[in-house]
């Protein structure tokens, strides 16, 4: 048995080489930083810019550290340390966002004076220097301490704007809120009602996501839980986050689920209003594109991400946590070994789903916790 997960594992390897020579992938990763609990640095998120800039968030304690890469990933820049958020949320999908515009980069986090779900706020923080100085966080949820399951998303659109979405239990019950910003996360408008569950409740502990497309058009996913079932909804405002239409549900199938998997998915937009899902029911991955009724099955597994490109939608997952990353490249049936050892995978590509493909993910190698990074394609 040993030998022959030896093998199957040199063929995905040569595999993975094969298929890098010709899409012009990094050959190797590169390490962002490493270290053992409480301080061990936590859920990477990646943003691309219009000139293929890359740029990282993750979380270390109370911190959100920022690095950047302007040579294509081969380096990346000493981290930045924000102004700390008290008690941030991190884990499970939880930690910063980032977003970047023509004129600001915004990262946000969810922190509290108390943290672990009994209160907590959701904080933007903008750089407009490139990422050398952060000003003081501003709250963008409008309700004190309503952002406190410390689960949200964060997304840049095509004018300079940002639109932030997450979780909200001012009402009691959680629902799903926006907010945008016109000015790179300075300033954050009324927020808005995305979605009320009929049931409640929407899904308690899965993230949400939001995507701008081409057009400026806002599309805001998250799980549902609607007669029993745990399954992936989307909404959309055409009017600049003053108001969202309709909600409709991805994929043929169902999910009956007395529990939260704690899986929300990812949604991403591309040029042309083009916008795709990677999203999970029951155990396996699926694909949505929207605008067309049939869900593509990617695979067993858990927690996808999603990037658009010209070429197509690029998706990253877990086998499960700690354990296989695969990745699934435009155009392919079959996906290939990212990465051993992995948790929460994120992947993004650049404005109107051009400039380069980064992943990033968590190794986690024994207690140690290591943040990496990968070039996709370019």
């Amino acid at each position: 048995m040993q030998c022959r997960q030896h093998c199957w594992s040199l063929v995905g390897t040569a595999l993975l080489f094969a298929i890098a020579s010709v899409s012009g992938w990094a050959s190797e990763p590169v390490e962002l930083e490493s270290g053992l609990a409480p301080r061990n640095p936590q859920q990477p998120q990646v943003a691309v810019d219009a000139q293929g800039s890359i740029h990282v968030i993750y979380g270390v304690g109370d911190l959100a550290r920022y690095r950047r890469s302007d040579d294509g990933g081969n380096s990346f820049s000493k981290a930045v340390e924000l102004p700390a958020a008290h008690n941030m949320s991190l884990g499970m999908r939880r930690g910063p966002r980032i977003a970047v515009s023509d004129k600001a980069i915004c990262v946000t986090v969810i922190g509290g004076k108390q943290g672990k779900g009994r209160d907590g706020d959701l904080l933007a923080m903008r750089s407009v220097d490139g990422g050398k100085f952060w000003a003081a966080p501003v709250r963008v949820n409008d309700a004190a301490d309503s952002a406190r399951e410390g689960l949200h998303a964060m997304s840049a659109g095509p004018n300079d704007e940002m639109c932030c979405v997450w979780l909200d239990l001012r009402n009691g019950k959680t629902e799903v809120m926006a907010s945008l910003s016109a000015d790179g996360g300075g300033t954050w408008s009324k927020n808005v009602l995305v979605y009320k569950s009929p049931d409640g409740s929407v899904c308690e502990c899965c993230h949400p996501s939001v995507a701008i497309d081409g057009r400026g058009r806002i599309h805001v996913q998250w799980r549902n839980s609607v007669d029993g079932a745990r399954d992936i909804y989307v909404a959309s405002s055409a009017d600049g986050c003053k108001s969202f239409g309709k909600a409709s549900k991805l994929g043929t199938g169902t999910w009956p689920l007395d529990a939260c998997p704690m899986d929300g998915g990812a949604i991403a937009a591309g040029a042309g209003g083009k916008v795709a899902s990677a999203w999970r029911r029951d155990k396996t991955v699926f694909l949505s594109l929207h605008g067309e009724q049939e869900e593509q099955r990617l695979g067993v597994g858990e927690q996808p991400w999603i990037a658009t490109t010209d070429a197509g939608p690029y998706v990253v997952w877990l086998k499960k946590r700690g354990d296989v990353a695969y990745l699934l490249v435009p155009k392919s049936k079959s996906p290939i070994e990212l990465a051993s050892h992995a948790a929460d995978p994120v992947i993004a590509a650049g404005p109107n789903g051009r400039g380069p493909v980064v992943a990033a993910w968590e190794r986690r190698d024994g207690r140690n916790n290591v943040i990496q990074c990968q070039v996709i394609a370019r």
